[in-house]
């Protein structure tokens, strides 16, 4: 994709590597290379319903590029990030401006009045709808992520993120995502609440 907009090759493979490096960090356990693997899955099923495809995938490879669990800026400074690597191969900044904001839309996952950014945010989210046995794999990996903090400190701030989606009038702002994972979402959500 960033050949569309710079020869430079090495560039490409430096900005490239750059991504491969952050995804694979030694304590990444849930936002990985494999989590940017499921939402290009669950996209490229909807890829017809997307307007603009390229920002979307900026959006993706870059929106948890900074992850760092003591931090709570880390959307702002991936999308940072995304917006530095992207003015440096020339991307126009309608695509850049449009990437940054969508980066910073999964810090709260509300309702856009962009519907790419819907598709997009409800991609990131789409985890929480699958089947229980990937979604406990995911719960234990966040938890894992989160090592560093005590049951004690851990479980009062996960409590507060389930909640805040269950009290969601809609976790999934597409009619699309909504009709495959909203249901499930919500018993898987509500599970555990319940555990913690």
């Amino acid at each position: 994709m960033l050949k569309s907009y710079t020869s430079d090759t090495n560039l490409v493979h430096k900005y490239w590597h750059e991504l491969e490096e952050a995804y694979s960090q030694k304590g990444r356990h849930y936002h990985t290379l494999a989590h940017l693997e499921n939402m290009l899955v669950e996209l490229n099923n909807i890829k017809t319903e997307i307007q603009d495809w390229d920002t979307v995938l900026f959006s993706l490879y870059y929106h948890d590029a900074v992850y760092n669990v003591l931090k709570s800026d880390n959307e702002e400074q991936s999308a940072d990030l995304a917006q530095k690597r992207m003015q440096a191969i020339g991307v126009p900044t309608h695509i850049v401006d449009t990437c940054h904001t969508q980066i910073i839309a999964t810090k709260k996952h509300t309702l856009s009045d962009n519907t790419d950014t819907n598709y997009f945010t409800d991609a990131d989210l789409s985890v929480l709808g699958k089947d229980p046995e990937t979604y406990t794999l995911y719960t234990q990996q966040v938890r894992k992520e989160y090592s560093i903090y005590p049951d004690l400190l851990y479980k009062p701030g996960r409590k507060k993120v389930l909640r805040h989606f269950l009290d969601m009038d809609r976790i999934f702002k597409t009619d699309y995502f909504f009709n495959k994972y909203e249901s499930a979402a919500k018993k898987n959500l509500q599970k555990e609440l319940e555990t913690l």
